[in-house]
């Protein structure tokens, strides 16, 4: 049986994983946080799950690495430095790294994807997202997401379409960008619109969150999955079959 260790257990996720843990019958084999080794939990767990924080990853991913432990990386607000420790990691051990949890998400990056690569770059495309006032980061870790799909389906990088912040621009919106904005408020658990707007009609894309719970179901189906794969690095797509 599998059991599933969490490195930022006292986190908003971090409790609701554990709540969706005991409703499922999934043993918890305990938890670590930022003043904690994370070396017992990656050794006591068949799987770990983390959504600590993106400063302590490296950490985590050495204590992950040094006991053959699997784990999900859900942390947001991840550089290329912490990309390329997860991919030495991945070496070595399976790890999955997501900007989102969510099942509808990942099925919604999967549609922006396929709409991006079948309409053309004289449709512009805007994300807008929305979350609550104690989100750490902006544009989200699945408005990025949605974004890289969108770049994925026109064939091009995102960092070279990219637009976050048109403070201050001035002139027409240059062809084939990507625009981002980001809402911070109140108690929002998490909304993403991506809009393809064209000449005359537009298409809109949304997906939104009601229930912390539906990140934590996804963070489980995807650690139970995770558990029996060989090493290498994944993505939410590989859990859905996509």
């Amino acid at each position: 049986m599998s059991s599933i260790g969490i490195y930022g257990s006292h986190g908003r996720m971090g409790m609701a994983i554990q709540d969706i843990l005991a409703s499922e019958g999934v043993r918890y084999a305990g938890g670590a946080d930022a003043t904690d080794d994370p070396a017992p939990v990656a050794h006591a767990a068949t799987v770990l799950v983390d959504f600590s924080s993106a400063g302590a990853l490296e950490a985590h991913l050495v204590a992950a690495r040094t006991a053959g432990t699997p784990i999900v990386i859900g942390t947001t607000g991840l550089t290329a430095q912490h990309h390329a420790a997860i991919d030495q990691a991945a070496r070595d051990i399976a790890v999955l790294q997501t900007g989102n949890t969510s099942l509808g998400v990942v099925l919604l990056a999967r549609l922006v994807r396929e709409a991006a690569a079948r309409l053309g770059p004289d449709w512009d495309i805007e994300i807008l997202e929305a979350h609550h006032r104690h989100k750490l980061d902006a544009p989200s870790g699945t408005a990025l997401m949605l974004g890289e799909a969108a770049a994925a389906g026109r064939e091009v990088p995102l960092a070279e379409v990219r637009v976050s912040d048109r403070a201050g621009l001035s002139g027409a919106r240059a062809e084939g960008t990507i625009g981002f904005a980001s809402i911070r408020g109140g108690s929002i658990v998490g909304d993403h619109h991506v809009v393809f707007a064209g000449t005359g009609e537009r298409i809109e894309l949304n997906h939104l969150a009601q229930d912390r719970a539906i990140f934590a179901r996804g963070a489980v189906k995807a650690a139970l999955w995770l558990a029996k794969q060989p090493a290498g690095r994944y993505t939410m797509d590989a859990v859905l079959g996509l």
